[in-house]
C-alpha cells in the first residue's frame, strides 16, 4: 500500500474553480486520505460548493478563517491539521492530471529518505497564452536524486522543483519551519529547496499537473519595494544557523539565479553576501534576466516558438488537459 496523502487546498473566492479542481483530485487512481480545504473568509459562494462536496465525500474537511489571513497562513494551517505522512498543496485554479498521486506515492515508498516527489510541470499563462513545461531533463526515468546530484543538475540549469507537482514529506517540511510567512510568494521555493538539499528528492519525468498563471495569481504579486524586502529576508534566512546546512549547496549550485536582478542587487549591497556571486550564479542570473526581458519585448509568435522549442519535453507525450 502506498503511504497516506493529505491534500491541502487554500481557497479564497474560487468557487468557480473548485468543482474542476476537486473532481480531478477525487478521480485520482490512488485517492488522498483527506482533502483539507482552508477557506480564507470567502465572500462568494465557495462554502455552498464545498458543502455540496462534503456531503458526498467524507474525506473532505473544511477549516474556515473568520477573517482573511492570506494564502501562506492557510498553507501552514493545513500543514498543522494534516494527518497523512505526505502532503500536497493544491490551488483551486490549477489541475492535477491522472496518475500524479499514485505514481508519486509509489516512488516515495521506494525512497523514504526523499523529502518530496515532483514531476514535469505544465505551465499556462492566461494573459499571453504562453504554454511551457519546467523540470524537463532532470532524469530519464522515475528516480531518486540525492543532494549532490541536485547541485550538479542546478549547475547545468536542469533543476526545477515545480511546486504545483510536489508531494512532500510532512515531517521534513515541519522540520524546515513550514512556510515562512515573511517570505510571502517565495515561501514555497524556500521550503522546497531547503528540504530537497537536505534529503534529496524523487522525480517523475512526466507532466502530471498544470499550473495556470492568472493576473490575480499570488505568483504575479512580486513587484516593488515589498518584493525587495522579501528578497533581503530570504538571504537573511540563508545566513541563519537553522539553514547553515543547505546554504552552501544553494550557493555552490547557483540556485538563487531564479530571483533575477533583485537578488543580484541585494547581494551587491552587503559584503557578507558577496560569497553568492560565483561564476555559476552570475552566468545563470544574466541568462535568466535576458530571457525575462525577451519575453516582454519579443513579438508573440517569436515568444511562442521559443517556449515550444526550449521548454517542451520532446520525450514525453503532451498531457490531455480538458
Amino acid at each position: 500500500m502506498p503511504p497516506e496523502l493529505s491534500v491541502i487546498l487554500p481557497n479564497y473566492n474560487h468557487a468557480r474553480f473548485l468543482p474542476r479542481c476537486l473532481d480531478a483530485m477525487l478521480a485520482q487512481s490512488v485517492p488522498p486520505r483527506e482533502i483539507i480545504i482552508i477557506d480564507d473568509a470567502s465572500t462568494d459562494n465557495s462554502l455552498e460548493v464545498i458543502d455540496q462536496y462534503r456531503r458526498q465525500h467524507s474525506c473532505i474537511r473544511l477549516h474556515r478563517h473568520n477573517k482573511n489571513q492570506g494564502v501562506v497562513s492557510g498553507m501552514n494551517d493545513g500543514l498543522r491539521l494534516a494527518r497523512g505522512e505526505y502532503v500536497y498543496f493544491a490551488a483551486a485554479d490549477d489541475l492535477v492530471l491522472p496518475g500524479l498521486f499514485e505514481k508519486s506515492l509509489n516512488l516515495l515508498s521506494k525512497h523514504p529518505q526523499a523529502a518530496l516527489c515532483c514531476t514535469i510541470g505544465d505551465w499556462h499563462e492566461e494573459s499571453s497564452g504562453y504554454h511551457w513545461q519546467v523540470s524537463v531533463g532532470m532524469a530519464s526515468g522515475p528516480s531518486y536524486l540525492n543532494p549532490d546530484t541536485l547541485v550538479r543538475l542546478e549547475k547545468k540549469g536542469l533543476l526545477y522543483i515545480a511546486s504545483h507537482t510536489a508531494i512532500m514529506h510532512r515531517q521534513a517540511l515541519i522540520d524546515a519551519g513550514g512556510f515562512l510567512t515573511d517570505l510571502r510568494w517565495h515561501c514555497d521555493w524556500f521550503a522546497l529547496y531547503t528540504v530537497a538539499f537536505r534529503h534529496g528528492i524523487c522525480h517523475i519525468p512526466e507532466p502530471l499537473a498544470r499550473y495556470n498563471i492568472r493576473e490575480s495569481s499570488f505568483y504575479k504579486a512580486r513587484r516593488g519595494d515589498l518584493h525587495r524586502q522579501v528578497i533581503h529576508r530570504l538571504l537573511d534566512y540563508l545566513e541563519a544557523p537553522a539553514y547553515a546546512d543547505v546554504a552552501p549547496l544553494i550557493r555552490h549550485s547557483g540556485a538563487l539565479f531564479i530571483f533575477g536582478g533583485p537578488i543580484l542587487r541585494a547581494m551587491l549591497r552587503r559584503p557578507t553576501r558577496h560569497q553568492y556571486l560565483n561564476p555559476v550564479f552570475l552566468r545563470k542570473n544574466l541568462w535568466h534576466s535576458l530571457k525575462l526581458i525577451a519575453k516582454m519585448i519579443l513579438p508573440a509568435f517569436v515568444a511562442h516558438w521559443y517556449f515550444r522549442t526550449f521548454y517542451r519535453s520532446h520525450t514525453e507525450s503532451q498531457p490531455h488537459i480538458p
